[in-house]
């Protein structure tokens, strides 16, 4: 414990010392963080979807760089600083896990999720949804809103149930195109709301299966752009019978 407390000690020194004296790091605002917070989220999911622990540990590393500059400029406007953030999440964790810190009798992860709504509705929120930040990309946004409903028991039954519910919305969709209505838009968000709410119940991260396949399917096609260009051939000269033949050597590589 006391390598870690050094450690940590030593990032926030560290930062006094580039929020002192570095040009770039003097002029940075919570407000110019922003993006490079949201970037290097991104490069640690993607590294978390490569499996790569090193990339992951670096990417962790960033991340908390992020966390303390924050913390910092909040405490140089008399804001807060790291020790009330610190603080703030402890007294969360405390608070939602009575189970652990009280004499609350939880014993399923169920029963714990339900808690946590409750307590967050105890503390002034006016609906469980109201925790879902509105800048999650859909699919996430879409995951975490269905969890905030399942929390308070507004949920399926059962898995089958859910594809049922898939193929009803698949239909409703089919319908609209073939009839040409203006409602496409909204049954083809209800088919992906309905795939998301399936992927759940099966225990799959739908972000994470839709990257995953997103990798895969880059590594395929560029196989069959080095392959077809090896046989002295251009992809954008090819019928698709053809490239059809280099997307199974592909799949097969």
């Amino acid at each position: 414990m006391e390598s870690k407390l050094i450690a940590f000690g030593r990032l926030l020194k560290i930062m006094d010392e580039l929020r002192e004296k570095c040009p770039w790091d003097k002029k940075q605002t919570i407000e110019s963080l922003r993006y490079l917070t949201i970037e290097e989220t991104y490069e640690l999911a993607d590294a978390i979807i490569e499996k790569n622990m090193d990339e992951i540990k670096g990417e962790l590393g960033d991340l908390m760089l992020h966390l303390v500059f924050y913390a910092k400029i909040a405490s140089e406007n008399n804001a807060f600083d790291i020790e009330d953030v610190l603080t703030s999440v402890c007294d969360k964790l405390i608070e939602r896990h009575p189970h652990i810190y009280a004499d609350k009798q939880l014993i399923s992860e169920e029963e714990v999720k339900k808690n946590w709504e409750k307590i967050k509705l105890k503390k002034g929120r006016e609906s469980v949804l109201d925790g879902v930040p509105n800048s999650l990309p859909s699919m996430v946004k879409a995951t975490r809103i269905q969890e905030k409903a399942r929390g308070v028991g507004f949920d399926w039954d059962n898995q089958d149930q859910v594809f049922e519910k898939v193929n009803e919305e698949i239909q409703e969709l089919k319908n609209e195109v073939d009839n040409k209505t203006n409602n496409i838009e909204d049954e083809f968000g209800d088919v992906l709301f309905s795939i998301i709410n399936y992927a759940r119940f099966v225990g799959v991260d739908p972000e994470t299966a839709l990257e995953k396949t997103n990798k895969k399917f880059i590594k395929r096609f560029k196989f069959m752009e080095k392959a077809s260009k090896s046989d002295g051939k251009s992809i954008s000269d090819m019928t698709l019978s053809e490239m059809d033949k280099y997307w199974e050597m592909a799949k097969n590589n």
